[in-house]
């Protein structure tokens, strides 16, 4: 803990590319039997899973969400969820590192800078991974040149240590709000190893040191504006796959620890059936994200937030519900540290406290009561 590591070059080779959402569901479920293997070693000693992450890079999965018109694959929301809980039931940390990466994707659909596009996304393709990033209210930013100069600390993000790429928002000196693509190998930006939660222990997460780093203006953008752009809901979403992914893994180990005559059937049964009507949350929400992402009018949009924020809640509610019934039903074998079988409590339990459930729950109120006006 609190060690400082220096961001460095990427010499991974370029990536495979997939070409079908078939491919990309059979990619994620090969990789997700690979992750599983040594999961458990990973989060009892907290090991962090660079290896992984550069299998996971080298499979093309990371670039699927790059739109067609920069060569990509854009794959449909709820298949992009449910590869997202494909990963994340194997291994909660990969999974939660991988929906931020897709996030940081998702918010530069929208951005006026075509050839920052064109540059980021081919870096995506080529397997770089980004993460996003949001520097304190403390962090000076100065205009400097042909840009800023940057100095301060962030707050602290996850998959900031795998990343390539940090897609750090910030205020500028004018008082907007801006997103600054900073590349990872800077020689004035630092990554602090200083996250110390006992649940998604092997997330990447971190704290970056900007000592007066040059910020190129061709790199900054303003962020995306509105309540319901659909960088938040995408965010969402994946914040709901990874709940969902949790929710999986603590129920495939109650049903091995659970099984007998003795088995309570019945609540066996109440928690598949939440997991279902997950599941179900995360595709509807995802079909509409895909019609808030074509037809980006204020209802859609807003409309697919709603979707998302609700999925989001129910997901991570059943996570935590399912691996509360793993201690409740599996009993005696919950304490064994060689199973581990509490860490999917604990993956739930921080994931849940990264979400701002009475914001949302506010918001979704003020649109169901606009809607019921119209």
């Amino acid at each position: 803990m609190g060690t400082i590591s220096q961001l460095h070059d990427n010499v991974r080779p370029p990536a495979h590319r997939i070409e079908t959402e078939e491919e990309a569901v059979s990619t994620a479920r090969e990789l997700a039997a690979v992750f599983r293997r040594q999961a458990n070693e990973r989060d009892i000693n907290r090991l962090m899973p660079n290896g992984e992450l550069d299998i996971l890079s080298q499979s093309g999965l990371t670039a699927i969400t790059v739109p067609p018109e920069y060569q990509g694959l854009d794959i449909s929301n709820a298949l992009l969820a449910e590869i997202v809980a494909i990963i994340a039931e194997s291994d909660a940390s990969i999974g939660d590192a991988l929906a931020a990466h897709f996030r940081v994707l998702e918010g530069l659909r929208n951005q006026s800078s075509e050839a920052l596009k064109i540059a980021l996304y081919e870096r995506a393709l080529d397997g770089d991974r980004f993460a996003p990033a949001r520097f304190a209210d403390q962090a000076v930013l100065v205009a400097e040149g042909s840009g800023f100069r940057l100095t301060g600390r962030s707050d602290q993000a996850p998959a900031v240590l795998f990343s390539d790429r940090i897609a750090a928002a910030a205020v500028d000196p004018a008082g907007r709000r801006i997103v600054m693509h900073l590349q990872r190998d800077s020689e004035d930006l630092q990554a602090v190893d200083d996250w110390d939660a006992f649940g998604l222990r092997t997330n990447g997460t971190a704290t970056l040191i900007a000592g007066k780093l040059h910020v190129n203006a061709d790199s900054v953008t303003l962020a995306s504006s509105g309540d319901h752009a659909t960088e938040k809901s995408l965010g969402l979403l994946l914040q709901a796959a990874v709940g969902l992914g949790i929710a999986r893994a603590a129920f495939a180990d109650l049903l091995a620890m659970a099984r007998g005559p003795s088995a309570p059937a019945g609540k066996i049964g109440e928690r598949a059936i939440r997991i279902e009507t997950a599941t179900g949350a995360l595709e509807q929400a995802g079909r509409k994200l895909d019609i808030a992402q074509v037809s980006p009018a204020e209802a859609a949009m807003a409309e697919a937030w709603f979707s998302a924020s609700s999925a989001c809640l129910a997901a991570t509610e059943v996570a935590l519900d399912t691996a509360n019934a793993l201690f409740e039903l599996a009993r005696g074998a919950t304490g064994s540290i060689a199973l581990n079988l509490d860490r999917h409590w604990r993956n739930a339990r921080i994931h849940d406290m990264a979400i701002a459930r009475e914001p949302l729950l506010s918001a979704a109120g003020a649109h169901s009561l606009k809607v019921g006006e119209s």
